[in-house]
């Protein structure tokens, strides 16, 4: 439906001071920094830019099999290819700047001072808005291990990073913990100005012909719309727990999921796997968002922010 500019509603959302356009953003590793999708429609419609993970050093990715499809969803094991921070700097950087949206980096390491080194050299460059700090990732190679799955982790490493980043830090959580209020919190007391999450969950397909696991790494981050009543669920409770802004990630292929996000407490939203099939996901999603409002007489998307929680005890 297309709707008369005195018509549409509003769609700004605030993320740690961020202003954005809408709530719609593509999840880090989903959407290259895109170069791809900028030919299905027009980047600036989105609220911003979250591109790929930079390591410290480039990273040429896993060996073997590196994505496999399951019942709703999929794992990849990429294991962060990425051409490292100098490339970015010289070749990525200049270019998505010009689109006039928020750029966030993701970074992501494998040690403490790697990411305060990461954060210090990348927050300080003109047109990074934001450091999306990647503290989990099952596909790099270790195993399942995950670099802060715990509270205390969690917090050395924000907390590190906190004085060199000279922009908005939001880290990415694991919800590989048995708590993940508790790494929320963790994260807020140690500086965060908000969160995103959830990142993948650890899995393993196997081919029961070959007797061995699909992925060249064994295990890889489980993505797609089967995680999505779990990322809402732990939307949901982080929502709860701390007072800063939440970006809501996990299976979101609709403006409906979207919604479901934005209820239980998210203030923005990423797209992740849904790209993969559908290359205009994000944009219909902004478009669904819009149309529902008008549907029924929202004016403002923040109004929806939270408007699924329960008070305790109701």
């Amino acid at each position: 439906m297309e709707l008369k500019q005195s018509a549409r509603p509003n769609l700004s959302v605030t993320v740690a001071g961020m202003e954005l356009k809408n709530p719609v953003m593509p999840a880090s590793g989903c959407f290259g920094w895109g170069e791809e999708y900028a030919r299905f429609f027009d980047l600036t419609d989105m609220g911003a830019l979250v591109g790929k993970a930079v390591t410290p050093r480039p990273r040429p990715g896993n060996a073997g099999v590196r994505i496999v499809e399951t019942p709703s969803g999929m794992l990849n094991a990429i294991g962060l290819q990425n051409p490292g921070p100098e490339a970015f700097l010289r070749d990525v950087l200049p270019r998505v700047r010009e689109l006039g949206i928020p750029v966030w980096v993701n970074v992501s390491a494998n040690a403490l001072q790697e990411y305060v080194d990461l954060c210090g050299l990348l927050s300080s460059q003109p047109g990074v808005s934001a450091i999306e700090l990647n503290l989990s990732c099952p596909n790099v190679g270790r195993g399942h291990a995950e670099f802060c799955v715990t509270p205390e982790a969690v917090m050395d490493t924000v907390s590190a990073c906190r004085p060199v980043c000279r922009t908005h830090l939001i880290p990415k959580l694991s919800p590989n913990t048995t708590d993940i209020t508790a790494l929320a919190r963790a994260a807020e007391a140690a500086g965060a100005d908000a969160l995103s999450m959830i990142n993948t969950f650890v899995g393993m397909v196997i081919d029961i012909d070959k007797r061995r696991p699909v992925l060249g790494n064994r295990t890889g981050g489980m993505s797609g719309p089967a995680v999505r009543p779990i990322a809402v669920r732990m939307v949901y409770e982080v929502a709860g727990a701390v007072s800063i802004p939440i970006i809501g990630i996990g299976g979101i292929s609709t403006w409906r999921d979207a919604l479901e996000f934005l209820m239980a407490g998210a203030t923005a939203v990423q797209v992740g796997t849904a790209s993969f099939f559908n290359p205009r996901a994000i944009p219909e999603v902004i478009q669904g968002l819009e149309t529902w409002m008008v549907d029924h007489g929202v004016a403002n998307i923040r109004e929806v922010i939270g408007a699924a929680r329960v008070p305790t005890g109701g």
